[in-house]
């Protein structure tokens, strides 16, 4: 009897088959006498169209779509792997079968997904790691769990996937029909919150409104100090004759010693975050070089919402910690001693601990990677570093100066010891890159009761709009959504998606043509814009989708119920599509349709289809068929033309009608007579004179 081992992706799936010395290639899989190993090819299988669940689903307007029972495809790009993996777990030589796909939610949908349509009954077993090198390999198979101990997260993915299907399929159906549009209008669980947040952010830089402020600045000759703001011209003009020359004294000097701690390590939002402000990289791009290098045992596993190390890794993280010290030189000119304790918290890791770099880096050849694969290893080397480095340790000054009784201050800041800032300087440096520099700079001795002969002039100010999101920012407001109604200490975790999804999920509104890059500014389309316009609040609010995902969390920890998220997105759906009233009187507002005229039956917009002229409002069936039998007896054309006649004036003058009985033809008005159940055309012959 042999062990059937099945892998998300076929790098995965080799690199485990040459730990456990397993090397007979077949197609589709690797073997040797004790083990099977074969691989998925990412999702072989989904949720099937509506119209799986029955022919009267081709209708858009048959809503909602509510499955009795979920049906599920494979994608005819996989089908021939599928068939393979079929086989496999239903060999009778195969005893048990091992899931090794992605350690996390996806992962076991993916793997479950199989299982199920396979018809496999046989035992789960799971192996559940965050790193690809061999060690990690090796001591996962030595601490397989059984596959039961997994169901809540199965239960969670499929919770996180009927959810997306059940509001996608149904609001998508809805508002394209409610609103007459020429292609779908794609509505998303997260994706509709995530593109209100772009257009909200892009409606309050469009109606800000600058407002102009004051302040005195008054030169000391060593240094600058500043009034408080003032609001009025007037009375800057006023404190300006007081003091604009004159002599100012030092009536108050405070010093504060301050302290940062080093950065956390990397989760997958805070390194994409990083990433995008200092490479420029785009979420998805990040993801997908983070993805290339834990498949080449470079990096931990990315997809990661942790940014702390378990306390059993403290001699794998000196380890590593080590090995960069020997590669880089980012820790030169420092007195760098690991404080590896910083980052090592149990209680924080949930399924899988931050990001870092293997102990594989010593042997790889750096090279020869990918431009943007490299810059991402580099940049999770440096937060190694800098995590576990000495605290940045500095001495605030504030000075407060009287100039006839008018107050200035100025403020200054002296380094103690650089700590972790030093080991960000030198990899800047390395990468070439120059972050903005503080303001604050040093200041001259000063002492209370020192006197300056100054001049002074008032500086206008203006209040500054807030700025268009970058992926950086947006990530850090999708992670944060929700989270000012609550007291996140609470909850398991708010925001919008997850951090595997978020790039997704920017990337789907970009791509559906919702929001559009403008050099590293994410910026809502005219027609993002008038797609959350048009939506209503509760499918664009942030705070309920972060809410549902804090129950995915909890379903997937066996706190929360998967059947009353589901009965509650059910709901949800039918509140949705139970309001039929538009939002904005322009309802073909996503329609270049041409309106030919008015429905003679119920007032709605008549639009002209392949086979005829219909009405736009789905629950009337007025048409004017193109192909009709009186105008073919009169070899005409009911053209678009003609069909605005007959809305417009209820008849049509034609001076060629042809005549079956004489072969003739004669000059006659064709009238337009509907019963409101049918459409009749009469004949109207002009008066002989």
């Amino acid at each position: 009897m042999r062990r059937l081992i099945i892998t998300e992706k076929p790098s995965v799936g080799q690199s485990i088959a040459k730990v456990l010395g397993i090397s007979k290639k077949r197609k589709g899989y690797i073997e040797n006498d004790e083990y099977i190993v074969s691989w998925c090819i990412g999702h072989l299988i989904g949720l099937a169209e509506p119209e799986n669940y029955g022919e009267e689903y081709k209708n858009w307007n048959k809503l909602p779509i509510i499955p009795s029972q979920w049906n599920y495809v494979v994608k005819t790009s996989t089908g021939e792997q599928f068939s393979i993996l079929k086989k496999l777990m239903n060999d009778i030589d195969v005893s048990e079968v091992i899931c090794a796909t992605d350690a996390g939610r996806e992962g076991e949908l993916i793997f479950r997904h199989v299982y199920a349509m396979a018809g496999c009954t046989k035992k789960i077993k799971r192996l559940w790691i965050s790193s690809l090198e061999d060690s990690a390999i090796k001591k996962g198979f030595e601490n397989l769990k059984d596959g039961d101990y997994y169901e809540n997260l199965y239960q969670s993915a499929l919770c996180r996937e009927r959810a997306d299907w059940l509001v996608g399929i149904n609001a998508t159906r809805f508002f394209t029909t409610l609103y007459n549009s020429d292609k779908a209008l794609s509505i998303g669980r997260v994706q509709t919150p995530t593109l209100a947040m772009l257009v909200k952010r892009d409606s309050d830089i469009q109606n800000f409104v600058k407002e102009k402020y004051f302040s005195l600045e008054m030169n000391c000759g060593e240094f600058f100090a500043y009034t408080d703001k003032i609001t009025s011209e007037e009375e800057a003009k006023i404190l300006f004759k007081n003091c604009k020359i004159g002599r100012a004294k030092v009536i108050d000097i405070v010093k504060e010693k301050k302290k940062i701690s080093p950065p956390k390590l990397y989760d997958l939002t805070t390194l994409q975050r990083d990433a995008n402000r200092i490479f420029g990289f785009t979420a998805q791009q990040t993801l997908e070089s983070a993805q290339r290098l834990y498949d080449s045992k470079l990096l931990t596993y990315p997809r990661t919402d942790s940014q702390y190390l378990t306390e059993d890794m403290e001699d794998t993280t000196r380890d590593v910690i080590e090995i960069l010290k020997s590669i880089t030189d980012f820790t030169k000119d420092t007195n760098y001693n690991a404080n590896i304790k910083l980052v090592m918290n149990n209680k924080k890791v949930s399924d899988h601990h931050a990001i870092i770099p293997t102990v594989s880096i010593v042997s790889a050849n750096l090279s020869e990677l990918m431009d943007t694969d490299k810059k991402t290893l580099y940049l999770t080397a440096a937060r190694l570093l800098t995590a576990t480095a000495e605290e940045n340790t500095y001495e605030n000054t504030v000075v407060t100066l009287k100039c006839n009784d008018i107050v200035f201050k100025t403020k200054g800041k002296t380094v103690i010891n650089k700590g972790y800032r030093q080991i960000d300087d030198n990899f800047f440096d390395f990468i070439m890159y120059k972050p903005e520099k503080s303001t604050e700079k040093d200041l001259p001795s000063v002492q209370i009761g020192n006197e300056y002969n100054i001049t002074s002039k008032i500086v206008e100010h203006y209040t500054q709009p807030p700025k268009p999101y970058t992926e950086d920012t947006l990530l850090s407001s999708m992670e944060r959504a929700g989270n000012s109604s609550y007291d996140t200490d609470d909850v398991e975790r708010k925001g919008l998606g997850t951090p595997a999804t978020r790039a997704g999920i920017i990337e789907t509104v970009i791509s559906r043509g919702y929001a559009e890059r403008k050099n590293r500014q994410l910026i809502p389309t005219e027609k993002g814009k008038k797609l959350i316009e048009c939506v209503p609040e509760k499918l664009k609010s942030a705070k309920l989708t972060a809410e549902w995902e804090n129950r995915l969390v909890l379903i997937a920890k066996g706190k929360s119920n998967s059947e009353e998220f589901i009965n509650d997105i059910i709901n949800f759906v039918k509140e949705i599509v139970s309001d039929n009233k538009p939002l904005t009187e322009d309802i073909s507002v996503f329609s270049n349709r041409e309106v030919i005229g008015r429905c003679p039956r119920c007032g709605s917009d008549v639009y002209e289809g392949k086979l005829n002229f219909y009405c736009s409002n789905k629950d009337c069936n007025f048409a004017l068929w193109k192909k009709n039998y009186f105008f073919q007896m009169k070899k005409k054309e009911l053209t678009k033309q003609v069909a605005k006649k007959l809305l417009s004036d209820g008849k049509v003058h034609f001076k060629d009608l042809y005549s079956e009985k004489t072969g003739k033809t004669y000059a006659a008005d064709v009238l337009f007579d509907d019963t409101g159940t049918y459409v009749n055309f009469k004949l109207n012959f002009e008066k002989k004179g």
